[in-house]
């Protein structure tokens, strides 16, 4: 695979590298920026702009990565889910896919067993 098909593929991650890459270099011009200044007021800009910004890339940089991870995940559960669901439509212990998507046997349902699902009814 060359190196412009991974970037396509890892979109997120090589954004949450940049954005990393780019808030260290913010907070280290913002530090030597602020480093020889006397007065507070000077100190000021650097502040916003090298530590407030830099946090914020660091902290986009870190969401870039946990998207990454997550959709990694939901690949994988994707995968198993088509795996179980090609080997068999239905559990042999009875468990039946239900329209909505939620699993249970039908034999379960408040209906089947005469309840109207409120709790007052004992």
């Amino acid at each position: 695979m060359d190196a412009m098909t991974w970037i396509r593929l890892q979109w997120d991650r090589v954004g949450a590298w940049v954005c990393v890459g780019f808030g260290v270099v913010v907070l280290i011009a913002g530090w030597i920026g602020i480093s020889n200044k006397v007065y507070t007021a000077e100190e000021l800009p650097y502040m916003l702009s090298g530590g407030v910004g830099g946090v914020f890339l660091l902290g986009l940089g870190a969401m870039l990565w946990l998207s990454a991870d997550m959709r990694d995940e939901w690949r994988k559960l994707d995968q198993i889910e088509k795996a179980i669901g090609a080997n068999s439509l239905s559990s042999p212990h009875g468990y039946q896919p239900h329209p909505n998507g939620s699993f249970g046997r039908p034999e379960e349902s408040l209906t089947a067993l005469g309840r109207s699902g409120s709790a007052s009814e004992e």
